[in-house]
């Protein structure tokens, strides 16, 4: 058990997948999109290494292990998504997200 606020934590966490979820909702722009993904993935990350902390455990990086990984994760997710917004400004000329529908000429 450790001294850290609970409500603080956590409520950080939910504005973060807040923000994260009305940006996913409301982004046209495909790299604004991708942005608010990783918003929302830094809550899931912040709430892994609070609960690891406030659990204790016996090693004390079980959490911290999940958000190296997760923060691994969301690198290969921004590559492979601006490959995708490379390929999509290429031939759509633009990065508006209801216009990539497909991918094919």
């Amino acid at each position: 058990m450790t001294d850290l606020p609970i409500v603080g934590f956590v409520g950080l966490s939910a504005a973060l997948l807040a923000v994260g979820l009305f940006g996913i909702l409301t982004r046209r722009n495909f790299i604004l999109l991708l942005i608010a993904i990783e918003i929302a993935m830094n809550a899931a990350i912040l709430n892994f290494v609070y609960f690891a902390a406030y659990a204790g455990g016996t090693p004390g990086l079980t959490g911290q292990s999940i958000a190296v990984v997760l923060v691994g994760f969301g690198a290969t997710e921004v590559a492979v998504g601006l490959a995708i917004v490379l390929a999509l400004n290429r031939l759509k000329g633009t990065i508006n997200v209801a216009r990539a529908t497909e991918l094919k000429l």
